[in-house]
């Protein structure tokens, strides 16, 4: 299954973009949050993908820094 993880980084930021990616990518699940992508943030949206994810899954982000800023915060 393909899921993806939108993110923006407030609640007025629109997240359309990145969801017309995940569509044209035949992504089939998507988990959307809006919350800043610093260390500690809150991240709701991600916590349950994490959780649904299952082997053999791909996950899609639209790029590495909607997961996080760096591959330390990750």
């Amino acid at each position: 299954m393909k899921i993806g993880y939108v993110r923006a980084s407030t609640e007025e930021q629109k997240t359309i973009r990145q969801e017309i990616i995940m569509q044209q990518l035949g992504v089939e699940k998507v988990f959307i949050d809006k919350a800043s992508g610093k260390r500690g943030a809150e991240r709701p949206q991600l916590e349950k993908m994490l959780n649904f994810v299952r082997e053999g899954d791909t996950v899609v982000v639209e790029s590495f820094s909607r997961f996080a800023r760096s591959t330390r915060d990750l």
